[in-house]
């Protein structure tokens, strides 16, 4: 459903008048797609200020239901919301402010199996989630999809706000390589919140998220900001990537090419080489299958020509699907993904199944682009 927020509406007269905000900046806000995690303290601060700010399009997910406990600080929530799915009240409150603004209610939680067909037509994602385990996997989903990510966090009397974006050279990795055990020992439920933390990080989390879409002022990437309501004081702290290496659980690390086993492995040059025919020796050899391991939604979007589908996922119950397009399981196949890691995951599960010449794409699709075909979309 697309968007009819009026970006030339009397409602937002006073933002083009800012010096270089402008007509431009109101039809950059009314043609984004924000993606916002979790509906809760920090979250209600976020979305209305989004929506009354003519954002047109804002996705919510959030699998939690309202409590009478969340009140005092999830003001986008009331007492007639108890017992009700966050997501839905929260569009019901995007609707009394900005009834134009077209919001998606995902009321599931944010994982990594489902992380990045909820990004696909997001130009911005927002972390509003109280989970650390969530940060990471958002970081590394909005890295893939070539977005950045506004993050926040606020507990006991404190809050931190940046922005993560790995096409600028930082992302969270780079100010937390390590994802700390996360046993729950400094939730909100447990040493507390004050509610005025939450409206205060919220709001400059919006303020990011604003400047990012219209492209005014500078983003706080490569810095975070730390807000402290007893003293009434904000510093601010520095950072950028190690340069000596990839960080670590990154997603560079995680597909970095280590001299790959030639009998496991074939880059995107070899492959091409392999679905043209003869070698350059004049030996022939048929060209492999071609089997996509990603989701579908990845699949849509860009995939290699003649390749078959089947998730990685759902490959273990698929594999009599696989043995009726093969002659036998000696047969050839090269496995890709996005970026070699699910590939090399379904290279072991189909060995050990018996299929006896499996290979991988090293650097998956995206290294393929960048080899064999610059003119292949990018995500």
């Amino acid at each position: 459903m697309a968007s009819s927020v009026d970006p030339d509406s009397p409602r937002f007269l006073r933002q083009r008048v800012l010096a270089g905000f402008g007509a431009d900046g109101q039809r950059a806000l009314a043609g984004a797609t924000v993606l916002v995690i979790g509906a809760g303290g920090v979250g209600s601060a976020v979305i209305p200020a989004l929506a009354a700010a003519g954002v047109g399009t804002i996705a919510i997910i959030d699998d939690d239901t309202v409590e009478a406990s969340n009140l005092s600080r999830q003001t986008i929530h009331g007492v007639a919301d108890i017992g009700r799915p966050k997501v839905d009240s929260a569009a019901d409150a995007v609707a009394r402010l900005s009834p134009d603004t077209v919001v998606v209610r995902h009321s599931v939680r944010f994982a990594e199996k489902n992380s990045f067909e909820l990004l696909l037509d997001a130009n911005l994602l927002i972390d509003c989630s109280d989970n650390i385990a969530t940060r990471y996997i958002a970081n590394d989903a909005a890295e893939i999809r070539g977005i950045p990510m506004v993050w926040g966090s606020a507990s006991r009397y404190n809050g931190q706000v940046g922005v993560a974006w790995d096409e600028k050279g930082v992302d969270y990795r780079d100010l937390f390589p390590e994802q700390a055990d996360d046993d729950g020992s400094l939730s909100c439920e447990l040493v507390g919140v004050l509610p005025t933390v939450c409206v205060v990080i919220g709001a400059m989390m919006a303020n990011e998220a604003i400047k990012l879409i219209t492209g005014i002022g500078a983003p706080l990437i490569g810095r975070v900001v730390s807000f402290d309501a007893l003293s009434g004081t904000t510093r601010e702290i520095s950072y950028a990537r190690n340069p000596d290496g990839p960080r670590p659980g990154s997603l560079e690390e995680r597909t970095a090419i280590r001299e790959p086993d030639p009998d496991l492995a074939v880059t995107p040059t070899k492959l091409a080489q392999l679905l043209a025919g003869p070698t350059t020796a004049g030996i022939h050899e048929t060209p492999p299958l071609l089997l996509d391991v990603r989701e579908a939604s990845e699949a849509s979007f860009v995939s290699l020509p003649g390749s078959v589908l089947i998730p990685l996922g759902q490959l273990p119950d698929r594999l009599a699907e696989l043995d009726s397009l093969l002659p036998s399981r000696n047969a050839s196949i090269v496995v890709y993904c996005h970026h070699g890691v699910r590939s090399a995951r379904a290279l072991e599960l189909l060995e050990n199944a018996g299929f006896t010449r499996v290979r991988h794409l090293t650097g998956g699709i995206d290294a393929w682009r960048v080899q064999v075909d610059p003119e292949m979309a990018a995500y």
